[in-house]
């Protein structure tokens, strides 16, 4: 397991970190089917890391909004062999996935951290597997399934709503024994979120223009994780006469989120496509450090 820097008394990363993406599935929203085999995978998370990832986030279950979840382990044959190589190769890897089960095994193969889409609430031995090992941990906000997690983007105000939801969970996990400064919150992008691009039920926005009031909980700031990357809540902004935009066409305004993420103090970004990303957080690095001097 390596240090991530900015977590747990690691010195600071000076920049906000980028986290690429491998989905080793035939369904997930944005790439399914096209990284699904092994060595398609492994080359795949080669690749980001030579382009500049800090972090490979491997995962072998879709969270696709309607997709049904697959037996562990089907999930786990998807995602030892990329795993194995990829840490093997000595790049830094994260497992997504929301089984105790599935991080345990990626834990032993020298994984660095858990990325857990449900905080904890699919499986409640995850938090205690997170505290044994000492992990950095991945706290989203979320509401259920992705089966149904559209019908519960319901909010009153989005913003203190996901705030109270995620303060909770990380009550939860303290109490479980995962130390605080292993703690990363993500505000759950396009989870049990409205997609729409403006007006008041455009709760992906207002939760980005708030990352700070977010990651503020119980007078501590936690580092903040923003999953953007070509959500479709991006291809609402460019929808023409309701033909909606495809999700590959999303890379450039992932990148513009990215920069107002890391610009807004963002600890990390999980993206599709670094090389764009990788120079959109080092031109928030300059613009911030221009800001303080």
């Amino acid at each position: 397991m390596v240090n991530l820097p900015g977590l747990a008394g690691a010195p600071p990363a000076g920049r906000c970190l980028v986290m690429g993406v491998v989905n080793v599935t035939p369904d997930s929203f944005s790439d399914g089917g096209q990284w699904f085999g092994a060595a398609a995978a492994i080359e795949h998370g080669l690749e980001l890391v030579a382009q500049g990832a800090d972090i490979v986030d491997v995962g072998g279950e879709s969270t696709r909004p309607g997709a049904q979840r697959v037996p562990a382990d089907e999930e786990l044959r998807r995602v030892r062999p990329v795993i194995t190589e990829l840490v093997r190769a000595g790049a830094v890897v994260s497992i997504d996935t929301m089984r105790a089960q599935v991080a345990e095994w990626a834990l032993e193969a020298g994984v660095s951290l858990v990325n857990d889409v449900s905080g904890g609430l699919a499986d409640p031995y995850m938090p205690r597997l997170v505290a044994k090992a000492g992990t950095p941990y991945v706290v989203m906000h979320w509401r259920g399934h992705s089966h149904d997690m559209q019908t519960r983007a319901i909010y009153a105000d989005v913003v203190r709503e996901v705030h109270d939801e995620l303060a909770q969970r990380v009550e939860a996990v303290i109490a479980e024994g995962v130390e605080p400064s292993r703690i990363v919150l993500d505000p759950g992008l396009g989870f049990s979120k409205n997609p729409a691009a403006s007006g008041p039920e455009a709760h992906n926005w207002q939760l980005l223009a708030s990352l700070g009031e977010l990651s503020s909980i119980g007078g501590r700031d936690f580092p903040v994780l923003v999953g953007a990357s070509r959500k479709r809540y991006l291809s609402k902004l460019f929808d023409d006469e309701g033909a909606s935009r495809p999700f590959l066409e999303n890379d450039a305004a992932t990148a513009a989120i990215t920069a107002l993420s890391a610009a807004a103090g963002a600890w990390c970004v999980r993206v599709h496509q670094v090389p764009a990303n990788a120079d959109a957080v080092r031109v928030a690095a300059a613009y911030r450090s221009a800001q303080r001097s």
